[in-house]
């Protein structure tokens, strides 16, 4: 991986621990790998393809047949969806909205909560923001408590916090323009897939280097400092939003959308994989 820190490697793998469950359930499922007889990757090639053909050199055959959110209309979701969030968007202008989600299983401290919170506010833009059950460490949903100048926004139509929602629908909508995220890779690539510039703010596991992957080398997001800082934000939205650095993002994630939907075309590659996988397991 070109140009890596050791701070952009998975967190499981920076552990001085021997004893660390994630480490160790990792080096397990790694020393499988090398006894199977294909591996599977929701990615695409020119995605990643230095990576991919690093790892062909010493693996068995792998198939690459993302982005799977673009070849399927299956939704797997762990919590209820709010399909009234997507009316919420259709009463907004094109490119007006900001998402922010953590994905299912990321925590924050009420702290880091609230400083989203201000940054929102701060920031002058409309928000869709889903705070699921669970969000908050050591609390439930029903104990989050939010500044009254963000309920206020709320009030006023321009802001929007549900509990969950069918996220591909949202990130597909014309009045989306950048998704707050914590990195993880299935929010990634179904960001890539429609096209949406980052803001990233990864936590553990393998965000780190999707964060890595999606500021440094894709050209598509902004990395949040892990201390997050309610004008740092701001900032950043705005800067997303409407700033020079934004609209570059924003070119680049188009760029990147053609080339997954290429990809996923008849005689795409990752289309030639999917029928490559399917030869190889009628064959067995």
């Amino acid at each position: 991986m070109k140009n890596i820190n050791l701070r952009d490697l998975p967190s499981m793998i920076r552990t001085t621990d021997p004893n660390d469950i994630p480490l160790n359930f990792m080096n397990h499922a790694f020393q499988k790998v090398f006894q199977t007889s294909a591996i599977i990757i929701n990615t695409f090639d020119e995605l990643e393809g230095n990576v991919l053909k690093a790892m062909a050199k010493m693996l068995p055959p792998i198939y690459t047949v993302g982005p799977l959110s673009l070849i399927s209309d299956h939704c797997s979701s762990f919590w209820k969806e709010d399909m009234n969030c997507l009316e919420w968007l259709d009463g907004k202008q094109p490119n007006s909205v900001i998402y922010v989600s953590f994905g299912s299983f990321a925590e924050l401290t009420n702290d880091q909560l609230i400083e989203f919170a201000w940054g929102l506010v701060y920031s002058e833009h409309d928000f869709l923001w889903i705070i699921r059950q669970g969000l908050i460490k050591g609390d439930q949903e029903s104990d989050v408590v939010l500044p009254e100048e963000i309920l206020r926004e709320i009030m006023n139509e321009r802001g929007l916090i549900t509990s969950w929602c069918r996220q591909e629908k949202v990130l597909s909508h014309p009045s989306i323009a950048g998704f707050l995220t914590h990195s993880g890779w299935n929010s990634t690539m179904e960001s890539i897939s429609v096209g949406l510039p980052m803001l990233c703010w990864p936590h553990y596991g393998d965000q780190t280097t999707n964060c890595h992957y999606v500021c440094k080398e894709w050209g598509i997001g902004l990395e949040i400092e892990h201390d997050v800082n309610r004008e740092k934000v701001a900032s950043l939205i705005k800067e997303l939003m409407s700033g020079k650095k934004g609209k570059e993002m924003k070119e680049k994630a188009l760029e990147w959308k053609e080339c997954a939907f290429r990809a996923v075309r008849e005689g795409g590659s990752s289309f030639l994989n999917v029928d490559k996988l399917v030869e190889e397991v009628l064959r067995k």
